[in-house]
């Protein structure tokens, strides 16, 4: 049997995502839509779903590869999954995960992994972690590399969190999150994950930044949302994490699944109370 021929979205009307878009529309109290996609076919299909911002994460070594965790991801894997996908996405704002041990020895690795990211099509790329990593955020986005950052839940520090756990909890450490969320914001971060944290927390630093913040167990109030696309799809076998939401439940198609996820964030719909710490 042979393929289906990829749909032509050079067609689509509709202007790509920029920065300048994204900022607009936090601006304007428009959610974003944030999925995780690994290559070229879910690339094209999310991007006719109206996704805003195709995330190629880390999270592939758990989904894809089969690893416990996303340490064992490397550079090659991820600048791979990054060029799928960029060959199959036409309007969305493009985020590349940087891979454990990729940007964290000093400030000239980061760069020149964050450089391969950028030559492979990607318009952005994610980092994890706080305070540590403003001078990193900085050298980065003074040589015009869009940086996302990723706070709360870093699964990248799995270990020395002590497992995957809600962040934030204590006001000791919602106060530190919220002041290195500024930190980042303020050395050149253009785009901020907010990962396993208390709801209340989500919503104050969201309104405290100029930035959007994308949500993955942070609440309602966050700019927009994101979800791993395996989760979505309800076919990863690992545990689920309470802000998962199987969307193809009810579905009759992969495509109708998407775009639920997107009509769901866009009406305020999801995440609901129960997905919410």
């Amino acid at each position: 049997m042979s393929a289906q021929p990829k749909p032509d979205n050079a067609a689509s009307p509709r202007p790509p995502v920029t920065l300048t878009k994204l900022m607009a529309m936090k601006q304007a109290r428009e959610k974003l839509v944030m999925l995780t996609c690994y290559d070229a076919s879910f690339a094209a299909l999310m991007d006719q779903c109206g996704v805003d911002i195709l995330l190629v994460g880390d999270s592939l070594g758990m989904v894809v590869a089969g690893y416990d965790s996303t340490l064992p991801v490397t550079m090659e894997q991820m600048v791979y999954h990054t060029e799928c996908v960029v060959r199959g996405a036409k309007r969305p704002w493009i985020v590349a995960d940087m891979p454990f041990g990729s940007y964290q020895k000093n400030m000239e690795q980061a760069y020149a992994n964050a450089s391969r990211f950028l030559s492979a099509g990607a318009h952005m790329v994610k980092v994890e972690g706080g305070q540590w990593l403003i001078p990193t955020i900085e050298f980065l986005a003074t040589r015009d590399i869009p940086v996302c950052g990723h706070l709360g839940l870093t699964p990248q520090s799995v270990h020395a969190l002590g497992g995957y756990r809600v962040q934030g909890k204590t006001e000791e450490a919602a106060q530190r999150l919220q002041k290195e969320a500024l930190a980042l914001e303020n050395a050149g971060a253009r785009l901020l994950v907010l990962e396993a944290i208390p709801q209340t927390l989500g919503t104050a630093t969201s309104a405290a930044l100029k930035i959007p913040t994308i949500g993955i167990g942070a609440g309602p109030s966050c700019d927009g949302q994101v979800l791993v696309m395996h989760d979505l799809l309800g076919v990863y076998p690992g545990k689920k994490a309470r802000f998962v939401k199987n969307f193809m439940e009810g579905a009759t198609s992969i495509e109708a699944a998407f775009t639920n996820y997107v009509n769901a964030v866009k009406r305020l719909e999801f995440p609901a109370p129960e997905h919410c710490f």
